[in-house]
């Protein structure tokens, strides 16, 4: 009975010392859980920027509209979900972006019906092999950009490589790799990421 006793007394010691290092480390280890979910390339000449659906502020659309004025890309693909009151996202987009400055002839609608980012890639994937598409450029929120890479690297093996993607993060108001845990809305981002991380990675 003592020897269970002195066991239990040393477990919940060594877990008081765990809850206390990282309570006292977390601006150690909280960078990292942010850091995981970017992955940027950066840009470079390609044939195409592909912006991502769900993204309510525009931060995609004016990333990639600023890529194709910087002369990395001809055009630029807007996928284009629908649910956002009877119309497809891109619908709203290309507007938005328009009204920021850029030409409308620079974004090509692409509205489909896919509800999560796998479909999704299938949907764009399948539209820029119909367009001859050699290489494009993936353009989505910094929180979004790892877990979107996965997804897209995975289908275009799924259906014969030949394409050349490299991911673009577009910078978000609502998170920092480097803060995430600073507010509310940031919490919120990291939190409901890494629920879809994790959930893809289970096959769910």
């Amino acid at each position: 009975m003592a020897g269970r006793r002195s066991f239990f007394l040393k477990f919940l010691l060594v877990l008081a010392v765990i809850v206390v290092a990282a309570v006292l480390g977390r601006s150690l280890w909280l960078p990292v859980l942010g850091y995981a979910l970017v992955h940027d390339d950066g840009p470079a000449k390609a044939d195409i920027a592909v912006v991502l659906g769900g993204d309510y502020w525009g931060h995609r659309i004016l990333k990639a509209a600023q890529l194709m004025r910087e002369g990395y890309v001809p055009a630029v693909l807007v996928s284009g979900p629908l649910g956002f009151y009877g119309l497809h996202e891109c619908d709203l987009a290309i507007p938005f972006a328009v009204r920021h400055g850029f030409p409308a002839e620079w974004f090509i609608p692409l509205p489909h019906s896919a509800n999560s980012t796998k479909d999704e890639a299938r949907v764009v994937l399948a539209e820029l092999r119909r367009r001859g598409v050699r290489s494009f450029l993936l353009v989505t929120s910094n929180f979004h950009t790892a877990r979107a890479a996965r997804d897209y690297m995975a289908a275009v093996r799924a259906t014969g490589g030949g394409l050349s993607m490299r991911v673009v993060a577009a910078p978000d108001e609502f998170f920092r790799p480097d803060a995430w845990w600073r507010t509310r809305d940031s919490e919120k981002v990291a939190f409901n990421e890494w629920t879809k991380t994790l959930a893809s990675a289970l096959g769910l």
